[in-house]
């Protein structure tokens, strides 16, 4: 792996002051870890930060040189702005070649399973990153994963298939999937074409997940309604309407007498 170095200057600023410091082209952060008494604010150059991290990934060890100290680190954290896609912020947590730590390490996959080239299968990916452990000089770059021996459908590769050295501990579940050679989704479609076929008046008929016979079913052109059965386009019968400029009616009847004198 490429041993990549990085200069970095103390700042004083923080909070929303640090505006200025990416107006100027830099990029703030911080240096975190158990063997630092408190956690360290520095500043970088921006576009220096940005050709190192392209080159790095979460396993990746960096030098992070502090005025002239060199600290062996690991990018935790960043935070990148959505609509100049400059790197606002990163994390740095600064760690002990003789100690293990943790990390995710990306997974990579590489080749052609016949299953897609011959038989026009799809590859299905699973987990993108798996976590593990190891010294901090020890941990892969990331995973290759060869996908030609995907020969049939549902030839798959888990987490347990993955060759790693001694020297690393992989913490994800052994049996998660890392990627499966699945049939394409035509021949599914293709299937229900087929038994909708088969049927009189089904054509142009798509089938609905969880539909309940008899609901929600449009009746066969010129069937006849059940007795008592509503009218599909029957509805609640709207209430009287005042036509407009229409005096109310008045019973004459009721209306003798009036009051008492």
């Amino acid at each position: 792996m490429e041993r990549l170095t990085i200069q970095a200057t103390r700042r004083t600023m923080t909070g929303k002051k640090v505006s200025k410091l990416r107006a100027e082209g830099k990029t703030p952060a911080i240096l975190y870890g158990r063997s630092l008494k408190e956690p360290i604010p520095v500043s970088m150059e921006r576009t220096d930060l940005s050709k190192v991290l392209r080159k790095s990934s979460y396993s990746s060890l960096i030098t992070v040189n502090v005025d002239g100290e060199e600290h062996n680190t690991l990018v935790r954290d960043f935070q990148i702005d959505k609509l100049r896609g400059d790197l606002t912020h990163v994390d740095f947590l600064v760690v002990s070649l003789t100690e293990r730590v943790k990390a995710e390490v990306r997974v990579v996959l590489e080749g052609k399973a016949p299953a897609v080239i011959t038989s026009g299968g799809l590859l299905v990916p699973g987990l993108e990153r798996v976590e593990v452990e190891s010294l901090p000089q020890d941990l892969p770059e990331h995973f290759v994963v060869d996908v030609s021996n995907l020969v049939e459908f549902g030839d798959a590769i888990f987490v347990r298939d993955l060759a790693v050295t001694e020297n690393v501990t992989i913490l994800s579940d052994l049996d998660a999937l890392i990627v499966v050679a699945s049939a394409p989704v035509m021949e599914a479609v293709e299937e229900v074409t087929a038994v909708a076929e088969g049927v009189p008046g089904a054509e142009g008929v798509v089938p609905v997940e969880g539909a309940v016979e008899g609901e929600g079913v449009a009746p066969a052109a010129g069937a006849t309604p059940a007795a008592g059965a509503p009218s599909p386009t029957a509805g609640p019968t709207p209430p009287p309407t005042k036509e407009k400029g229409a005096k109310p009616r008045v019973d004459k009847e009721k209306g003798k007498g009036g009051r008492g004198r």
